[in-house]
């Protein structure tokens, strides 16, 4: 294998969680560049041919979205023989798409919430109100979510009690002509694990005193805690079990972000598997480093081993 000599880091692009990737992208970039490498910090934005990046002897991706997280950026750096972090084109394209993600949970008997697919949230959907039969395989619930089945920054997420909540999330969605999920409410805790090369880091929980894990508590609020999860030696098991078989079935590689809820029987349940993980000095993914004596450069460097 080549000796990695030349590293550009990929983040920013156009989606909902720019922003957050280019916080990213600056901290990957200083760790790679105070590890020793040669390197870039290159906007998608900015890249007019992929071909520009056959001059790096590794891409570290951080971009968010379906430009990151799609797919279609790892099959094409693929087709150019360029190595790069994380999961393939197939994974990629199935941890992207929640219903595909879902659907093979399922088939492989690992635990993730009932849900149901539409193809856009409709007028219609929104007056129909709950009371139909579509719902039926959630009953009785006192709340379900409605979530885009393709988006990761908690945009147009919403939690749904009535027919009143289902049309005021009509009126609020940014943008109703894309699939959605609704989504079985899991009463618990909301946990997250990092794996990186087949090794799950310590569980971080997830406290919020909004609703739930929505933009404002991921992005804005000050009161939102990430702390080290405390669980019972069986539980930990459970949890790295499942969060391990999530990330093996979906053909995960290198590294990635499993996202899960533990109900109030100590059952775990994955919502989503995150291929391109945020990385910024308080990401989940550099925190739960820091819980096993980890500085954020030595995950950095860790994810290049595990991706090459």
């Amino acid at each position: 294998m080549e000796e990695i000599k030349k590293v550009a880091v990929l983040c920013g692009g156009s989606s909902s969680e720019r922003e957050i990737s280019l916080q990213s992208g600056q901290g990957v970039y200083e760790a790679i560049y105070n590890l020793g490498y040669e390197s870039d910090l290159i906007d998608f934005k900015d890249l007019s041919n992929l071909k520009e990046l056959k001059i790096y002897d590794f891409i570290f991706i951080v971009l968010h979205g379906f430009e990151g997280e799609g797919g279609k950026l790892q099959k094409d750096l693929e087709d150019l023989n360029i190595l790069y972090s994380g999961s393939g084109p197939e994974a990629c394209s199935k941890t992207w798409n929640k219903k595909i993600t879902k659907k093979i949970l399922k088939e492989n008997n690992i635990n993730t919430p009932i849900s149901i697919s539409i193809e856009k949230f409709s007028y219609q959907v929104a007056e129909n109100g709950l009371n139909i039969p579509l719902y039926d395989c959630f009953r009785p619930f006192n709340y379900l979510f409605l979530k885009p089945d393709a988006d990761g920054s908690s945009i147009d997420i919403f939690k749904i009690s009535d027919d009143e909540s289902l049309k005021n999330a009509y009126k609020n969605c940014t943008n109703r002509k894309r699939g959605f999920l609704f989504e079985e409410y899991i009463e618990g805790r909301e946990l997250t694990v990092t794996i990186i090369n087949q090794e799950c880091f310590p569980p971080i929980e997830i406290v919020t005193k909004n609703e739930f894990y929505d933009y404002d508590a991921k992005y804005i609020s000050d009161d939102t805690l990430h702390i080290q999860a405390e669980l019972s030696s069986d539980e930990l098991k459970d949890i790295k079990s499942i969060s391990l078989d999530a990330f093996n079935t979906l053909g995960c590689k290198g590294w990635a972000r499993i996202d899960l809820f533990q109900d109030n029987d100590g059952k775990f349940y994955v919502i989503e598997v995150n291929t391109a993980p945020g990385m910024t000095a308080h990401s989940n993914v550099p925190k739960s480093g820091g819980f096993i004596g980890l500085s954020y450069k030595e995950v950095v460097q860790k994810i290049i081993d595990a991706s090459i």
